[in-house]
């Protein structure tokens, strides 16, 4: 009969030959070089392949926002966030802007209504999730089919978000410090932030420099401003997770969890850079 401290000796070394975060880097690493080459192709080509995938990502999305509201499961104000969602990206790739718009009012009053009836949660966490997972889709679909320079501006979107998130990661781990919210995401430091900036600035001067213009270093401010921006959309779905006990949204991405956690950031900066370019209409 084994001894307490022999027992306690093998549960260490089981802990210790465990994959943990090791396997699950490499998870990552793998989904990442699968997935990000996969959306660059996407959206080089444009419609209608980027479109069908902006359509799937959207709903998708809401498929999780609403498991996450409904604890799991799907109620009626669920499904017509869904509904609303598929149906405004769906004109969004036929480019009826307007009606897009109309139908993601729609569904977020509808979505409130059947909540306030029928849901524990109440009906704010789905009418925000209506607009949360309609609208930044649909402002990728309207900048991809801008004509000026539409291709490059998403392209330029992705690459800093991604630089955002890489540089905030490698600062974060090797630097540490000082929290940046430690009661909504625990792992998020300050100097994980200056990190994703700078990285966000390279990306954006290297972008201007490629397009041969001359405001190298307003583009590479904009990205830096931009990758604050994707860190504080980080941050809203942190908090949404922890408002409805989760850890991840889904699990559709092997060791990224599901596609609010992975494309977070993606949705606010996208929403940011299309109020840019709809008031300024200017290209990049």
């Amino acid at each position: 009969m084994r001894s307490v401290s022999s027992n306690s000796a093998i549960g260490v070394m089981v802990r210790r030959s465990a994959p943990g975060k090791a396997g699950d880097l490499a998870l990552r690493v793998v989904s990442g070089l699968v997935l990000a080459p996969l959306a660059v192709l996407l959206v080089y080509l444009g419609a209608p392949y980027l479109d069908l995938l902006v359509l799937f990502l959207g709903a998708a999305m809401a498929w999780e926002w609403v498991r996450l509201c409904g604890e799991g499961e799907l109620d009626p104000p669920g499904y017509a966030v869904i509904a609303a969602v598929g149906t405004a990206l769906a004109a969004g790739a036929l480019r009826h802007y307007s009606i897009a718009g109309w139908i993601i009012a729609a569904g977020a009053m509808a979505a409130a209504v059947l909540a306030a009836r029928s849901s524990r949660q109440g009906s704010f966490w789905y009418a925000l999730g209506t607009l949360y997972t309609a609208l930044p889709c649909l402002a990728v679909i309207w900048l991809r089919e801008s004509p000026q320079q539409g291709r490059e501006i998403v392209l330029w979107l992705l690459f800093v978000v991604w630089a955002t998130d890489i540089g905030a990661y490698v600062a974060g781990r090797t630097i540490g410090g000082p929290k940046m919210a430690p009661r909504i995401s625990p792992n998020k430091t300050w100097a994980g932030l200056a990190g994703g900036m700078a990285c966000a600035g390279l990306v954006g001067a290297v972008a201007a420099w490629t397009l041969g213009g001359p405001g190298i270093a307003l583009l590479a401010v904009v990205s830096i401003l931009l990758a604050g921006v994707a860190q504080a959309g980080d941050l809203l779905e942190s908090a949404l997770k922890r408002r409805f006990g989760a850890k991840d949204s889904s699990h559709l991405i092997p060791g990224h969890g599901g596609l609010l956690d992975r494309l977070d950031g993606l949705l606010a900066a996208s929403l940011v850079v299309w109020l840019m370019i709809w008031t300024r209409g200017a290209s990049l």
